[in-house]
């Protein structure tokens, strides 16, 4: 009984580290690809805060005419 078992423990080993070496091949990623996703996130960042400076001068600009009329 104790040699079946190890047999079926070896087994599982094996088939363990066979499905490790499979997911180290499909997680790794290409640097391009990260380098792109930066490039566009920092231009998202700098419409956003572009758009935000505007509105915020559109606000104050209509204030200060709305009290100066």
């Amino acid at each position: 009984m104790k040699k079946n078992d190890q047999d079926k423990t070896n087994i599982n080993s094996d088939i363990a580290s066979t499905r490790d070496f499979e997911t180290d091949k499909i997680k790794t990623t290409n640097v391009n690809i990260l380098l792109n996703r930066v490039r566009l996130d920092q231009k998202r960042t700098l419409k956003k805060r572009i758009i935000f400076v505007l509105i915020l001068a559109t606000m104050v600009s209509s204030l200060g005419v709305y009290f100066i009329i």
